[in-house]
This record gives structure tokens, C-alpha cells and sequence, in this order.
């Protein structure tokens, strides 16, 4: 039976950090499903460095959400993947996203957190606490206030965790997620 992998996503999601890994479950010939608040089209962003002290964010590709997080039962699934840009900042206030997360780290599947989806996880702190893990940047003081320690490599992997800093570093993200995955 082939895996099953969920992507939590939303409206500001950022574009290549969740088309990159969609696509390369989909080639492993693993099911992708990405949920959200509803189930729509979500607008997705493109954060690049252009000479700013910030990234700069601009309007991305459409992606579809295959389903709601209220309907997102996590034990069908192998594994989660947390893509970044700014939808995780709201994602995690949604009542779902404590319980579908939780999940994953009791049931030890593998969890690929990227960019700022270190925020999502702050609705799990309690799971994060002595780990340590990486994200952007401007994420160190949430990685911290959940009790993890920050590393300050652009990719991470600690136990069920991958975690890495943004987009470019997604080829190794995705590597050491299937191995997760696949082990």
C-alpha cells in the first residue's frame, strides 16, 4: 500500500515550499494531501532576497486544498510536512492543528518543518521542549520559547524531526524526509 503524507498549508503558504515537496511525494508514487483551514484554492507567495534586510513576498501560483483540517484524520497518514511563508502564523490558531500535529510526534512519524513553519509547531511546544531544530531565522525566538534549541545549520534532523532554514534548501529537506519516510 502506498504511504500517505499530509501537508498543512493556508493562504500565504510559501510557493516553493510546498509545490517542491507536493511534487516529489507524488513522484515517489506517495499520496499527497494537503489540508487547510477549508477546502479551496489557496493563494500561494514567492519570498526571494533582493538587496532588502527582509525577504520580499509576491503574489505566487494556485494550489488546491484536497481537504479541510477539521475533516483530517492524522492516523491515515505516514508522515507530515510543515511548508513555510507566512500561512503559519494563523494556520496554528486553528482548533484542529494542536491535535493533528500532536499526533505525529506520539505516533513518531516523520515531521518536515521548513521556514517559518516553526510557528505551527509552537501549538505543540510541549513536544519540542530539549529538542533541537532549525528554521528561518526570524523564527530563532519561537524555536526558544517553545524550549528547543536552535541550530544554526540550514538543515537539521533530529529523531522524527526534519527541519530546515527556507526554500533553497529543500533538495536536502526532501532527502532526509523520504529517508524518514522510508526507513
Amino acid at each position: 500500500m502506498a504511504k500517505k503524507v499530509l501537508i498543512l498549508a493556508g493562504d500565504a503558504v510559501e510557493a516553493l515550499e510546498i509545490y517542491y515537496p507536493y511534487y516529489r511525494l507524488l513522484e515517489e508514487g506517495i499520496d499527497a494531501v494537503i489540508a487547510a483551514p477549508t477546502k479551496k484554492t489557496l493563494n500561494t507567495v514567492v519570498h526571494d532576497f533582493t538587496g532588502w534586510e527582509t525577504y520580499t513576498e509576491k503574489p505566487g501560483y494556485l494550489i488546491q486544498a484536497h481537504a479541510a483540517f477539521a475533516d483530517v484524520r492524522p492516523e491515515e497518514f505516514d508522515g507530515l510536512i510543515l511548508p513555510g511563508g507566512r500561512a503559519p502564523e494563523y494556520i496554528r490558531l486553528n482548533e484542529h492543528v494542536p491535535r493533528i500535529v500532536g499526533h505525529f510526534f506520539d505516533a513518531n512519524k516523520p515531521v518536515g518543518a521548513i521556514c517559518h513553519a516553526a510557528q505551527v509547531l509552537e501549538v505543540v511546544r510541549d513536544k519540542l521542549q530539549g529538542r533541537t531544530m532549525t528554521a528561518y531565522i526570524a523564527c530563532k525566538p519561537s524555536v526558544e520559547g517553545m524550549g528547543a534549541k536552535y541550530a544554526s545549520e540550514t538543515l537539521y534532523v533530529e529523531g522524527n524531526l526534519v527541519s530546515g532554514h527556507a526554500w533553497p534548501d529543500l533538495p536536502g529537506f526532501m532527502r532526509e524526509f523520504l529517508k524518514l519516510l522510508n526507513a
